[in-house]
């Protein structure tokens, strides 16, 4: 999948600097804490490898996303639409970190400004660095806050460390607007919330290249 550039929108996360309600969104988010949805990734694919017998290669960023969007209720556009859905996609990641290590492509400086087109829209990508006066969790959260509550934004995907942070994320939700469409991605059902939950794990395994068939071939 190639990956373009497109004239980058400015995204301010600390409200502490510049309100991020001036922030131009599109209708649909995804919004994704990097280091931990590569952490999962490494994980399937330490386990597949041991169950398959096989090396997995990375997961291939642009499908993940798409499969994520389809996860999240976006279908691909009918044939006589002219405009393009624009798909606004931010990994929020550590100082200390320059790349997802499982994805490709996985540095933030090659991802960050870029955009791709697929079957369900434009995908534009902004990576966002956390800063010494915020702790990744507080930026996601307020991050969450914000977009949840953004007047413009119909739909939105949330790819959070469930492990640590998910009643934050469900707390951060409760004030959300019931008509949007929230889905939250965990790898396993978590207590309910005012959204949509999906398995994180599926849509990864679709970019890492794990196939069905050879699931059922080593069950």
């Amino acid at each position: 999948m190639f990956f373009y550039p497109f004239i980058l929108f400015h995204l301010v996360f600390f409200h502490y600097l510049c309100p991020m309600n001036n922030t131009k969104w599109s209708e649909i988010v995804i919004l994704v804490d990097a280091e931990y949805v590569d952490k999962v990734a490494f994980d399937l694919t330490v386990n597949f490898e041991r169950m398959l017998g096989r090396r997995i290669p990375q997961a291939d960023m642009a499908q993940w996303l798409e499969c994520v969007a389809l996860d999240g209720g976006v279908r691909p556009q009918s044939a006589d639409t002219n405009a393009q859905t624009s798909i606004q996609v931010v990994l929020i990641h550590d100082k200390g970190h320059q790349q997802m290590d499982n994805f490709l492509p996985g540095q933030f400086t090659d991802l960050d400004g870029k955009a791709f087109s697929g079957q369900l829209g434009e995908f534009l990508i902004s990576c966002v660095q956390v800063e010494d006066i915020v702790t990744k969790d507080d930026l996601y959260i307020d991050s969450l806050q914000v977009i949840s509550n953004a007047a413009e934004v119909k739909r939105l995907m949330v790819i959070a460390d469930s492990e640590h942070i998910y009643n934050k994320v469900r707390e951060a939700l409760r004030q959300a607007d019931p008509d949007k469409h929230i889905t939250v991605f965990t790898m396993q059902p978590m207590t309910s919330g005012s959204f949509r939950q999906e398995i994180l794990g599926y849509s990864l395994m679709a970019a890492l290249g794990i196939k069905s068939e050879e699931l059922n071939g080593a069950s």
